[in-house]
């Protein structure tokens, strides 16, 4: 079942036919990568920050745009996931943008509940930044992480109970 659903999904898309076709055209024609995923960048709507980074399949894609809630591949879980299917955190697709080439995807979104789309509990994945002091040379092995979100806004332990976090070591 698994295999047709991705199957219809990945025969869903126009195939690539020619660069103008890919590069100037009104046909959607991914270009998926060796393992069958292209990049997703997830943008809040309103304000513009960047929630997440992730990954989708043909099938995450297709579903994508038929219920216009953000579905993407799991890559530690190795399954597809609705965003929010278990922490009610649904990302709502305000307008989803193809690059160039058609390989990579930009999603704008209105995320449900507390607006959190981290599975740590922050508003954003993009919650700490690497520091840069302007005035000094550092190595990478030296440098720090700053937190840019003062508190999560939500508990994940309340959130997702048992289910297995999603880091990979």
């Amino acid at each position: 079942m698994m295999g047709e659903a991705l199957l219809s999904a990945s025969t869903a898309f126009q195939p690539r036919v020619s660069i103008e076709q890919v590069e100037e055209g009104t046909d959607l024609a991914p270009r998926f990568d060796v393992r069958g995923l292209l990049t997703v960048v997830t943008t809040d709507a309103e304000s513009g920050d960047v929630m997440m980074v992730g990954v989708m399949n043909a099938e995450a894609l297709a579903r994508t745009i038929e219920t216009r809630e953000a579905h993407y591949w799991s890559r530690s879980r190795q399954c597809l996931w609705r965003k929010g299917a278990t922490s009610g955190l649904i990302q709502h697709v305000i307008e989803m943008r193809i690059d160039d080439d058609q390989d990579a995807v930009w999603l704008r979104v209105r995320t449900a509940g507390t607006g959190a789309n981290c599975h740590v509990g922050y508003r954003s994945c993009f919650y700490r930044r690497v520091d840069l002091p302007a005035d000094e040379v550092i190595s990478a092995s030296a440098a720090e992480l700053v937190f840019c979100e003062a508190h999560k806004t939500f508990d994940p332990l309340v959130v997702y109970g048992d289910v297995p976090n999603p880091t990979q070591l």
